[in-house]
């Protein structure tokens, strides 16, 4: 049995999701502050980034959620040989329930059928929990919180698309992304970041989309024709006019992240998370000393 086993991780569960909720990444802060300067002054667009940019202040300082809409719990946990998942997300449930009481979640977990709430974001499946072994012996963690308005606007293609001319290329793919941020408008809380994912089956391709969203802006994806495309789609999509919260402006989004999955012959998905300009992810590492566990958060 692995040692990771006989240690109740839930308080590390529950400060990563404090971290998540009200400490927006600083290349999300940075990317709004730059945005900030391409609009005119005295503009809606500028009043938007102001009254966003106060707001990610205010959480931080008070550690306070930085959205009223604290989203749903999506973890992607990698553990070492041994360690049970079961405990794992037993840890998982006990923090998501203790953040609720401190109010660092809003209480989001509905029955579909009832419409009752558990009034501690845990139900069926929720929190959202993927699990992979891997070969190092610490355990990462990765918390994106997704809310339910920039979810409404995800949305997920199968081409070709005669509506959009769109073929099962590159450039299909390029036509129904911008579609999906011309119908989202400012619904999404623009300005966004784009998760895509091109192929896989429909379940699979959104998990791989949202995955997309736990990387940093800065990153470049190893892919050189997938990068050029990444850099083609954020640009043009700014070229639409949409502006923060969709009052008009210079910028709609501020990054697009773009990964593959193989597909069966007679299926070509294309799955568009959209995430808005909160952008809350974190990530936590645990190792193990000889009597203690080791945490760093990002």
């Amino acid at each position: 049995m692995n040692r990771f086993n006989e240690v109740d991780l839930s308080d590390h569960f529950l400060e990563l999701i404090r971290r998540a909720a009200t400490i927006l990444p600083d290349d999300m802060r940075s990317a709004l502050e730059k945005a900030k300067t391409k609009e005119e002054s005295g503009s809606a667009a500028e009043g938007a980034f102001d009254t966003i940019l106060r707001n990610v202040e205010m959480a931080r300082e008070h550690s306070t959620p930085i959205c009223q809409d604290t989203g749903t719990p999506i973890f992607e946990i990698y553990h070492p040989l041994g360690v049970s998942t079961r405990k794992l997300a037993d840890a998982v449930r006990r923090a998501a329930a203790s953040a609720t009481q401190h109010s660092y979640l809003r209480p989001n977990a509905v029955d579909s059928l009832t419409g009752e709430n558990s009034g501690d974001n845990t139900g069926i499946d929720f929190p959202t929990m993927h699990f992979q072994e891997w070969e190092q012996d610490s355990i990462h963690v990765d918390l994106l919180l997704k809310g339910g308005g920039c979810e409404n606007v995800s949305t997920q293609y199968k081409l070709p698309n005669s509506r959009l001319k769109a073929g099962r290329d590159l450039e299909g793919v390029r036509r129904v992304v911008l579609d999906a941020v011309f119908q989202a408008q400012g619904r999404g809380c623009a300005p966004g970041v784009l998760g895509v994912a091109i192929g896989g089956d429909r379940g699979q391709s959104y998990i791989k989309s949202k995955q997309q969203l736990l990387r940093p802006l800065e990153d470049t994806n190893p892919n050189p024709e997938l990068s050029a495309l990444e850099e083609r789609i954020h640009q043009e999509a700014n070229e639409l006019g949409i502006g923060p919260m969709g009052f008009g402006g210079k910028t709609t989004v501020l990054s697009t992240k773009i990964g593959t999955l193989h597909r069966l012959p007679a299926s070509y998905f294309v799955s568009v998370a959209y995430m808005c300009w909160a952008n809350r992810r974190a990530h936590m590492d645990l190792r193990l000393t000889d009597d203690a566990v080791e945490v760093s958060y990002a």
